[in-house]
Order: structure tokens, then sequence, then C-alpha cells
């Protein structure tokens, strides 16, 4: 408790070593809140900086920590092959009006090996026309892996943009089975 009677948040943060390269995972007591790709140490601080300003809170490493573990294992079950959907409980402060209805509906509407268009994603939350507003709301995915943004691609087939680079995109595509393998 603080020193008004009330419960401080506490966030906790680890970095997983993935295929894609290392992960920051952060947590919260409700649940994951935010995924950070290439974390070196540089990019690291500068994300545990934005954590601590958004959630009022210095995040704290503890990779030991229950609130990461089902989170770890997931993510390198994923990485491994062994694990098609992620079932973990999401913070979504981080997110909100639009951005996070389009997130939560690719959450739960767009399995593993599948992909949709950001004009598509745009219409199943009720806002035809709104493709470049769903690609904003990509850009701004704080649980990016989880929330599979990667899964989202233009409509004349290009793979799209993406926050984590065009080559982390399309190592994860081809981890689901929607793109071929890299030959080297």
């Amino acid at each position: 408790m603080d020193s008004h009677g009330q419960y401080e948040q506490r966030v906790v943060w680890t970095v997983v070593a993935t295929d894609i390269g290392p992960l920051l995972l952060a947590a919260t007591g409700t649940g994951l809140v935010n995924v950070v790709f290439h974390a070196t140490d540089a990019v690291r601080d500068k994300s545990l900086g934005r954590l601590a300003e958004r959630l009022g809170t210095t995040p704290v490493e503890a990779p030991g920590s229950p609130l990461l573990a089902e989170a770890i294992r997931q993510v390198e079950a994923y990485f491994a092959g062994e694990r098609r959907a992620f079932e973990l409980p999401l913070d979504w402060s981080l997110s909100s009006g639009f951005n996070r209805q389009v997130l939560r509906e690719l959450a739960s509407a767009v399995p593993f090996g599948g992909v949709v268009g950001y004009g598509d994603l745009a219409s199943r939350v009720g806002q035809p026309g709104a493709a470049q507003a769903v690609g904003v709301a990509m850009g701004s995915n704080p649980l990016p892996v989880i929330v599979p943004c990667h899964r989202v691609v233009e409509s004349d087939g290009g793979i799209g943009g993406f926050g984590g680079g065009l080559e982390t995109k399309r190592k994860l595509l081809a981890l689901e089975g929607v793109l071929p393998e890299p030959l080297f």
C-alpha cells in the first residue's frame, strides 16, 4: 500500500530470447501489459521509462515473477512450434477506444496461420473504410506477437508495415506457415 492506503500497481518485466531477437515482457497484476521487440539495453531502457510514465510506477525486473511465468512459458512454446494460441490474461490499459476495439477483435478472431486485410479488419469492427486507422492501431499495439498484428496484411497481397520490422513480420508469418521459410 502507498502512503494514502491505496494499493500500488506493480509492474514487473523480463527479457526473453526468441528467434526474432530479445522480447521485453511486462506484466501487472491484471495481466501482460507490454511486449517490446528488439529489447537491447537502449530499447529496453526507453520502453521501461515510457511504461513508468504511462502506468505511474517504476517497472521492476523480476524474471521469476509469477506474473510473468506463464507468459514466458507460452512465448517460448510458441517459438518452439509447440503453441498456436496464447491463453494469457491481458492488461489493456495501454490501449483505448478504436485501437483497443481493433486489437481485441484481432486477438479473438484471427487464428494462428491466418491473415486478415487492414480493410477487412476495419469492417469487422463496424468501420468500413477505416483501413488506415487499423494500420495506426497495429502500429500502437502494446502486445505484439500475443495480439498478432503480424497477421494483418494488405488486400493486394503485400505484407504491409510492421513496428518490429518487415524481417520480423516475415519470420513470424513463416513460423505460422503463412510464408515459406527463408532459404538462408
